[in-house]
């Protein structure tokens, strides 16, 4: 009965804020934005209302409206003109992501820019690196010959002025490989986000027509890892984090906030991705008027920062910004 008080005492309203355990602040947020090397003006995603992809001429602005919001880091998803099977375009110095960072650091050196490093926006089929070999048609993921498309990405990355590189193919070694060429074209100083622990999910659909990165024959769940698996999810996120990550990783967020709370144990910074079929459910219920949308979305990411994500990625980060103030 003494406990059962006390509990109804701190519930009250005046001293409930002062007890509050989790707050968020407008420093938790990672904003994601699409750069669309064809686009002339902004083109609406239908599955993500109110996400649009912009063309690499108005990103400065586009990054100016976050800044003024008081979000401090971006993550970039390009999405380029041409695609081949070797995805050439996504280390291309002139490529889509390499002028949006240079023109995000001139108007805004302070901004914290975040590339993604992967290839399946640039490959013709879709998949995140070089496909071949002798199995499966000739179409399995070659993972070492893959390993090196991403170290010539995240340099060009870095030569154009990120200042994290989060590679999200989910390739064996990855980290250490990246690790390795950053360090050895001078770029000691630029840290990896990896997506460690990245699940096969069928949560990304929106996100793939928003980055047109949907594959042409297969499926990912040969190298993303079984929605069963916490086990497994832990000891990638280990291996990324003795291969040399700086801040990990859990993709999707809002599913996987046991496995969150487990890799928050390993020390690193974690970050916590609330993915485009998280965005989009809330978006679609929202509207029909089956929840109410702000104190779903702030209910949802204090969650996530609850089970121990020092950042949030999340395209919700203008809105939650505002709802802050």
């Amino acid at each position: 009965m003494f406990l059962q008080r006390r509990m109804r005492r701190v519930r009250s309203r005046n001293v409930q804020p002062l007890l509050r355990e989790t707050t968020l602040t407008k420093n938790d947020f990672v904003a994601p934005i699409f750069v669309d090397e064809t686009a002339a003006a902004p083109v609406p995603i239908t599955s993500m209302p109110g996400q649009s992809r912009y063309p690499v001429g108005s990103i400065a602005t586009v990054a100016g409206k976050l800044w003024e919001r008081g979000i401090r880091a971006v993550l970039l998803f390009g999405i380029p003109a041409h695609k081949d099977e070797a995805a050439t375009g996504a280390y291309d110095p002139e490529g889509i992501v390499q002028q949006a960072v240079r023109r995000i650091k001139s108007a805004y050196p302070d901004m914290v820019v975040i590339t993604d490093v992967c290839a399946c926006e640039y490959t013709d089929h879709g998949h995140c690196g070089i496909v071949g070999g002798t199995r499966c048609g000739g179409k399995d993921l070659l993972n070492d010959e893959s390993l090196l498309l991403m170290n010539r990405i995240a340099v060009s990355h870095a030569e154009a002025g990120a200042d994290i590189v989060a590679p999200s193919c989910m390739l064996d070694g990855m980290v250490a490989s990246i690790r390795a060429a950053l360090d050895d074209s001078g770029y000691e100083d630029v840290l990896i986000m990896s997506y460690s622990t990245k699940f096969s999910s069928a949560l990304y659909g929106p996100f793939r027509e928003a980055a047109e990165s949907g594959f042409s024959f297969g499926d990912r769940t040969t190298y993303q890892m079984n929605p069963a698996n916490a086990r497994e999810a832990f000891l990638e996120s280990q291996l990324d984090m003795e291969e040399g990550a700086d801040i990990l990783m859990v993709k999707p967020a809002g599913p996987y906030l046991d496995v969150l709370a487990d890799v928050a144990k390993l020390g690193l910074p974690v970050a916590g991705y609330q993915v485009s079929g998280e965005y989009s459910m809330i978006k679609a219920a929202a509207e029909r008027g089956w929840i109410k949308e702000k104190e779903t979305v702030l209910e949802i990411l204090t969650c996530i920062k609850r089970a121990g994500a020092d950042l949030i990625i999340t395209y919700f980060a203008y809105d939650a910004c505002g709802w802050l103030e």
